[in-house]
């Protein structure tokens, strides 16, 4: 098993698609995955139906966070939260928001009161929330508005990593259109991602020296200016402050050619502008293995990099080696002693 101090708190993501799956089933394979003690924030005759509907044999045990540890190798430990939910795989429902938002809330608090070592969220789908008043594009940027509530040495900026065997990227914008990076790109962005992942990196990752890349934004990092202005006027200076710190970091690079094998030798890990940019190609390398990590948060954040799947809810068909990987990286990154 992962070492591990205290549990980690999961939560209950989004009902009708695959995460109560693959808890269920990462749970079921506990000894063969080598996971760390987990516990679920949700409601426990959802997940018990779930099981039944899976054909898994997991017992389902009522605690709190701290009775975790000693039920885990015989039961599944769920601390009920939120309102209780239908077991309906694929069919969104929106009565089921206030449940997903008050699991995410609750593990959070879970780790400022030190009941748990990290949170580990499930998939979730953001157009079902909007109708309880979440406003947030992503988890991402939902954590950061918690951690800025709720921890007093703030602000903080979450930054998105996906962290696979084979590639570790950070896109600098993240959740907003296309049309919209240009005039979000600024210097001080950049900067600020720049030092928040050397930090990361350095301190939960185990790097002594962390070696950056930056993707340029335009083709061929603009050509000198014939494509576009922004990699010479905003992306090269802030890697000048970068680099003035003390910061690894190199471009702005064109990015249709970092990421084949040799280029990815270069460099620990590659800073797109934008999202698709670089998780395109992480996902592409490490899908079922790469894990969601949050940079620059006061607590640990893993999920598994895909989303709720809904066609394969119930189904069985699930495969839960990302939510595996992100259980046994927030253990790690728990405790760094570990590295």
């Amino acid at each position: 098993m992962v070492s591990v101090k205290t549990p980690l708190a999961v939560t209950c993501g989004e009902p009708a698609g695959i995460g109560p799956d693959i808890t269920l089933m990462s749970w079921a394979a506990r000894k063969t995955l080598s996971l760390p003690t987990f516990y679920l924030r949700g409601d426990p005759g959802f997940i018990g139906r779930r099981a039944r509907r899976l054909g898994i044999d997991v017992p389902v045990q009522v605690v709190e966070p701290e009775e975790a540890i000693g039920c885990f190798s015989k039961y599944l430990p769920v601390v009920a939260t939120g309102d209780p939910v239908d077991d309906r795989p694929g069919e969104e429902a929106e009565e089921t928001a206030h449940a997903v938002i008050a699991s995410i809330e609750a593990s959070v608090e879970d780790v400022r009161e030190g009941r748990a070592g990290g949170v580990v969220t499930n998939p979730i789908n953001k157009a079902a929330l909007y109708g309880a008043g979440f406003t947030y594009p992503g988890h991402t940027e939902f954590l950061g508005h918690l951690a800025n509530t709720h921890w007093p040495d703030g602000p903080y900026l979450p930054v998105m990593m996906i962290a696979g065997p084979e590639l570790m990227v950070v896109p600098i914008t993240i959740h907003i259109a296309l049309k919209d990076v240009p005039l979000a790109l600024t210097e001080d962005l950049i900067v600020e991602t720049g030092r928040i992942t050397a930090n990361d990196m350095k301190t939960r990752f185990g790097f002594s020296a962390p070696r950056l890349a930056f993707c340029g934004l335009n083709p061929h990092a603009g050509e000198n200016g014939a494509m576009g202005t922004e990699d010479q006027s905003v992306i090269a200076p802030a890697l000048e402050r970068l680099r003035s710190e003390g910061i690894d970091a190199t471009g702005p690079l064109p990015a249709d050619t970092m990421f084949h094998p040799q280029a990815r030798q270069q460099y620990d890990c590659a800073l797109g502008m934008y999202h698709d940019q670089v998780l395109v190609p992480a996902k592409t390398i490490g899908f079922d293995e790469s894990v969601n990590v949050t940079l620059g948060l006061p607590f640990v954040r893993t999920s598994p990099d895909h989303g709720t799947a809904y066609a394969l809810a119930g189904s069985g068909k699930a495969r839960p080696d990302s939510f595996a990987a992100s259980l046994r990286m927030a253990a790690v990154l728990s405790d760094p002693s570990t590295l």
